[in-house]
């Protein structure tokens, strides 16, 4: 599995961190896995390097970095492995965009098979959650692609285009995380989600009437996405 991965400049980077730490640390840390691209054995030039350190406690081993390192940008996580467990028993708005990482982990270290566990965790709580838990989540997600939907139609006739496409975009992720949500679909990241969800290029009025399907959809599940001040408080 190692050699697979050190073929590319990437998963080389990944190899050599992973020594680092692991010589740095080698009392604190308990795993060491990438995700994203990596993890999935697809990399190329301009991917990410997305490293995953758990600890035994928390303040342990290296710190969490964003930046560059030759030229490649690495994204250092760490957490310890009990706050790693919790939060893939987390269900949240951002689900869609958060499920590859807890089940398309790759191990680079991981002598007592932590990642397993990571994975076991999530796809127990998967199998746990009712259908009321991701269309409430999906609701969240539908008023903020509805928010971000009004603003970007009042800025075009502003004539703000910049501005009106930043809010376009945004409606857009919303409106696929809406549907990742219904369909338990979960996506590698937002460009993935967008485009698998069909509203890459979709305009305002497009979007608007996927907005007003999603809205059925969620008041047939139980719940419309508008109400009186009452049920607000429900």
């Amino acid at each position: 599995m190692l050699e697979e991965i050190d073929v590319s400049p990437r998963g080389h980077l990944a190899v050599r961190l992973r020594d680092v730490i692991e010589r740095r640390w080698s009392a604190e840390v308990q795993a060491i896995g990438v995700h994203g691209s990596l993890a999935h054995g697809d990399d190329r030039d301009g991917s990410d390097v997305n490293v995953l350190v758990v600890t035994y406690r928390a303040g342990a081993g290296p710190k969490p970095a964003l930046r560059k390192v030759d030229g490649t940008l690495v994204d250092l996580e760490v957490v310890t492995g009990d706050e790693g467990l919790r939060r893939a028993r987390e269900l949240t708005s951002r689900w869609p965009l958060d499920a590859d990482r807890y089940v398309t982990t790759r191990p680079l270290h991981d002598p007592r098979g932590w990642f397993a566990r990571l994975r076991d965790t999530h796809l127990t709580r998967l199998a746990e959650a009712r259908p009321p838990e991701f269309s409430t989540l999906a609701r969240h997600n539908w008023a903020l692609a509805s928010a971000a939907h009004t603003r970007a139609v009042r800025l075009a006739e502003w004539y703000e285009t910049d501005a009106a496409l930043v809010m376009i975009a945004e409606a857009r992720l919303h409106i696929a995380l809406v549907t990742g949500l219904l369909t338990r679909t979960y996506f590698r990241n937002a460009a993935d989600a967008v485009k698998r969800t069909g509203v890459a290029g979709a305009d305002m009025q497009e979007l608007s009437t996927i907005l007003k399907e999603h809205a059925e959809e969620l008041a047939a599940r139980g719940r419309p996405v508008d109400g009186n001040l009452g049920a607000l408080f429900e």
